[in-house]
């Protein structure tokens, strides 16, 4: 009888349990903002980027999770009822304390951050590849073939909340602390069918520059190039030669950028390399003579600025 993998990052039905299998074996974790899995070093802001994080581990599937508890958090010290109490008497009265004179004004709220774009419904005329999975956030339904007028596509239209160790749906009240409990979240919108594969994309967006900065060491230049989603599978980066950097960053939302980066300096080609991130692309250039660069393309004015050795001290 078919069973479907409980590993993180796989999912898939399977009949024989020495089928290989590619999952997360560590569980996830969310610090600052940052999501990623304690197996594996990718880290990245949202919760779609953090659902696409490879798996990077290759085992056999199994019906039963073993995926390790997360550390329990150091319990805090109990602290001496002497030292409150000399605490509590060091606080004036409220007779005493000056009272707080109000402006009358209230601080505004940042406005919240709106909810990304719900899938589409699927072209009419594009195929269904086999055992392919809803793309709805909370859904999880595979593709089994059949009447697809019969669908019931129950799903999360908002965003995922992670806030304090709470985690939940930004559509929905519930709220848990476990995140196996949180991917269990039932749905709380139904749609008629599944969104399988989308609607394809209409047409590509150039970008005609993208944000930068970098830092510097003795021997090397650090530079980030903004640019959310990029996808590595269709995106080079190539140091063509000692002066040279080669551009085509496409992005999972058809963004393209296109350039040819002259370097300040010379760099050595074959020291170079690079790391595509959630926001960004990372460049680490070698240089070839040691020489203080500042500005990152020759092509740049100079400000008259002179750029650090290495990242800044906090103040």
């Amino acid at each position: 009888m078919p069973q479907k993998c409980v590993h993180k990052g796989c999912g898939k039905m399977f009949t024989d349990s020495n089928e290989e299998c590619v999952y997360h074996p560590g569980p996830p974790v969310f610090h600052e903002g940052q999501k990623g899995w304690k197996c594996c070093k990718t880290r990245v802001l949202t919760f779609d980027e953090f659902m696409t994080i490879p798996p990077c581990t290759t085992g056999t599937h199994s019906a039963v999770d073993d995926t390790p508890a997360p550390e329990p958090k150091p319990t805090q010290d109990v602290p001496d009822v002497r030292s409150v109490e000399k605490a509590e008497q060091a606080i004036p009265p409220p007779q005493a304390r000056l009272p707080v004179q109000s402006s009358g004004q209230t601080t505004p709220k940042p406005p919240a951050s709106p909810a990304p774009p719900e899938d589409e419904s699927d072209d009419p005329d594009t195929a269904v590849p086999a055992s392919a999975t809803c793309k709805r956030r909370g859904c999880g339904a595979t593709y089994k073939g059949g009447n697809r007028e019969e669908e019931q596509c129950v799903h999360h239209p908002g965003q995922a909340l992670f806030h304090e160790g709470s985690k939940g749906w930004t559509c929905c009240k519930r709220r848990v602390l476990e995140f196996d409990e949180f991917l269990k979240i039932p749905g709380c919108k139904t749609r008629a069918r599944h969104c399988f594969v989308g609607k394809p994309k209409t047409g590509e967006e150039v970008l005609s520059a993208v944000r930068s900065d970098f830092y510097q060491t003795p021997s090397s230049v650090m530079a980030s190039l903004y640019l959310k989603k990029i996808d590595k599978a269709s995106s080079t980066v190539v140091f063509s030669d000692a002066n040279t950097v080669e551009l085509d960053l496409r992005t999972s939302d058809a963004k393209r950028y296109t350039t040819s980066l002259p370097t300040f300096a010379p760099i050595e080609p074959e020291k170079c390399s690079f790391k595509v991130l959630g926001t960004k692309l990372e460049l680490v250039l070698v240089k070839a003579d040691g020489t203080s660069w500042p500005v990152l393309r020759s092509d740049e004015k100079h400000t008259g600025e002179i750029i650090q050795m290495g990242r800044a001290g906090r103040v």
